[in-house]
This record gives structure tokens, sequence and C-alpha cells, in this order.
């Protein structure tokens, strides 16, 4: 049953360093996730060679093998994050899916790489939703926007290191070596999150509290309610459909498109997504600390306006023949595909109760990688594959395969302004304030 309280600021309940060192942790537990989950795309067109795929097939085994099982698993999994002891479940999660990282590099044929990028799903699936719903009871619900941005800021450094550091050892080494280099350091940050992380009060930190336990069903019809959550997973969806769908196919969109290798296409989009996405995320967190932003609905309204105008370099990018066009482009499309993560995890946060925060951002998240990781590296690769001609999908099949997917950031931007027309009302329901 949920009953008013008064709300607690984080230091009536954990220490200055306590919140924060909890915070970096979860922020390395996503940076490991991203690294992990794309260390695939940078290295694709060496696995494709290798196992003989078509631009389908390669999308199939990388994207639709790891998205099905993560997004099947992501419910049974959140709904156990909601009523379990979130911090074993979390450090499970990462070993298995950092073992099956690792398992990728050791593979040598199309079915052992499948089910070890399956095993990747699986445990990733046990990731972002207890990260969330911990940081949640460290910060209240007014700074969770800021503890949540720097919490995405574990995007831009694990893009990088799937492709500046992958692809460096994969020319260097081959596409096995880079598998295995970026598994093995989650092993570590899931022996360190057991012995030095403690289990959290659920909703200590927000003015409506429950000891109850909802159901599934609960939680949907309550979901149902909250039209700005329903708005704000469609946008946070669109945007990783649009934004990390690009992305997906980049490395192989520079490789065909202008005769770079694996370590160079790299050399190109590691930076900017490490300076321009740390960049981006940090300076999304500096705004919202602003009094200007306490209200949630000049949150949606700077997702809206930012994602739609980073909707026109995106597009350029990949119409252009020219490589420092096309990299001026994607200088300043990247950093949006960071610049929406925090803000939006935060709003989903705050429409809904802290029993069901863990379900919640399951659902955002199944939205997301359906969308993402499941209709994405098969859809593209398709067409691709039907643009090509005689000798097989090259650099152009793939252009006009990624002009087709750029505009949809204006859908995304649709979603966010639509979210902003309720936020207000739905999030006093769900959290008791604002």
């Amino acid at each position: 049953m949920m009953q008013a309280a008064t709300p607690l600021t984080a230091d009536d309940k954990s220490s200055v360093y306590e919140r924060w060192y909890v915070l970096f942790i979860m922020m390395l537990v996503y940076t490991i996730s991203i690294a992990d989950r794309y260390v695939f795309s940078q290295v694709q067109d060496q696995i494709k060679a290798e196992l003989q795929l078509t631009d389908f097939g390669i999308g199939l085994v990388g994207g639709v093998s790891l998205g099905l099982f993560y997004v099947t698993m992501g419910i049974p999994l959140s709904w156990l994050a909601d009523r379990k002891n979130r911090r074993n479940l979390l450090a499970f999660s990462i070993t298995v899916w950092s073992v099956a990282t690792a398992l990728c590099g050791l593979s040598k044929t199309f079915w052992q790489l499948l089910l070890a990028r399956i095993g990747v799903g699986i445990g990733e699936a046990g990731g972002t939703p207890p990260c969330n719903s911990i940081v949640a009871d460290y910060f209240p619900a007014a700074r969770r926007p800021m503890a949540m941005t720097i919490f995405a800021l574990g995007a831009p450094i694990g893009a990088w290191l799937g492709a500046d550091m992958a692809g460096a050892i994969s020319h260097a080494y081959g596409w096995h070596m880079a598998f295995i280099v970026l598994g093995v350091p989650g092993v570590v940050l899931a022996a360190i999150i057991m012995l030095t992380i403690k289990e959290p009060e659920r909703g200590r930190l927000d003015a409506v509290s429950t000891k109850d336990t909802p159901t599934l069903m609960e939680t949907l019809r309550f979901l149902r309610t909250q039209k700005a959550a329903m708005h704000g997973m469609m946008g946070g969806g669109l945007s990783a459909f649009w934004g990390w769908g690009l992305m997906w196919f980049t490395a192989p969109f520079l490789q065909r498109n202008f005769q770079l290798n694996e370590a160079q296409a790299g050399a190109i989009t590691g930076p900017i997504h490490l300076w321009m996405g740390i960049g981006a995320s940090l300076l999304t967190a500096w705004v919202l600390t602003k009094p200007s932003f306490a209200s949630p609905k000049r949150v949606t309204g700077l997702l809206a306006v930012v994602t739609a105008l980073a909707t026109i370099p995106s597009f350029i990018a990949y119409y252009t023949d020219s490589l420092s066009v096309a990299t001026l482009m994607l200088w300043i499309f990247i950093p949006a595909i960071y610049f929406y993560i925090g803000p939006a995890f935060a709003l989903i946060q705050n429409l809904a109760p802290p029993t069901m925060r863990a379900m919640f951002i399951a659902i955002t998240l199944l939205f997301a990688n359906v969308l993402n990781l499941v209709v994405i590296p098969p859809f593209i690769g398709f067409l691709s594959d039907s643009f090509a001609g005689p000798g097989g999908a090259d650099g152009a099949s793939l252009r006009m395969a990624l002009l087709i997917l750029a505009p949809t950031g204006f859908w995304a931007a649709y979603h966010y302004w639509a979210a902003g027309k309720t936020i207000v009302e739905d999030q006093k329901r769900a959290v008791g304030y604002v």
C-alpha cells in the first residue's frame, strides 16, 4: 500500500563518498556492457569474411542472437531485481556476459559464435535494470537526472573500447583476441561489487513509498496510466533504433566506402565516442543541475529539440562521398546518441514507484533493444543485400540502407515532445513530488 512520506535527501541515508562510489561502479558496469556488446560491430566485416556470411547473416549472428535473449530474459530478471538482492543478481549477470564475450573470441564456427552471443544477451539482460534501481536508492528524485547522466558516461567509454581499442587489437592480433581482451575485466568487476557494495533499502529517498510487491500485471496496468512513461519509453527506444542502429554499421560503412581497415575506422569513431560522448554526457549533467531544468517538462523539451536537430547531420554523414565531411558530421551526430540516455532513464525512474522501477527500466530496454538489436541488424543487412549488385553487398548498398534509417530520429523527437504534455502529473502520481 502506497503512503506519503517526507522526501529525504541522499545525505540522510548514505555518505557522499558511498553514493558516488556506487555510482562510479555502476558506470563501470555499463561501460563493460556496451563494450562487450558493440565490439562485434567493429570487427563484423572480418567475422563475415572468415565465416563466409552475407550482411543479413552477420546481422543474425551479431544482433538477433544477442537481442532476442536480451529482451526475453530482461523481464524475468527485472522481476527478480524488484524483489531480490539486486547486487547479487548484478554480479552474477556480469560474470555470465563477460565469460560469454571471451567465448566469442574462442569460437571457430558460426554455431559456436551464435551460442556465445546468446550467452552475452542473457547476461546483459540482468545488468542495466538493477544498476538503475540501485542508483535510484542512492540519489533523490531531483538529482536522478544528473546521477543517471553520470551513469550514462559508461556508454561513450564502452563504445570507445569497442571501437578504437577493439579495432586496434583486431588489426594487430585478429578479431578473436578483441573479444577475449574485452571479456576478462567483467569477472574482476563482479568480484569488486560483491566485496564492496551493499544492497540499499528500496524507495528510501522517495516521498511515496510502498512495502507491497506488485505483480507483473499490476505493473503493466500502472504503466498504461502513465502516458509520459509510454512516450518516454518510445522516445528512448527510437533513439536507440536511430542512433545506435546507425552506429552498428558505421565501421563497415567507413571500411567499405573509404577503403579503411578496422583499426583506421576505429581511430575515426573511437575518439568521437570517447571525447564527444563524455563531453555531451557531462554537459547534460551540468545543464540538468540548473534550476531552470527542475521541471521535468523542460527536460522532455530539451530531449526533443536536440534529437531533432541531430537527425540532420546523421543523414549527411552517410550521404556524402567525402571522408572529411562524413567525419565532421559524425562529430556532430554521435554526441546525441549519448545525450538522451541519462535524462531518459531518469524520467522513466521518476515515473515509476520504487518497487516497479527495475521493471519499468526493463520494459524501456525491451523497446530499445528489440528495435536496436533484433530489428536493425538483419533489416539493414537485408536492405544492403537487396540493393547489392551481382558481386554482393558493398559500400554503396550499405549506404542506401543507412540513408533509410537516418531520418527516424525525427520520430524519436516527437515522442519526447509528447511526453512533456503529462509528465508533471504522472511524476506526482508515481513518486509523490516533482
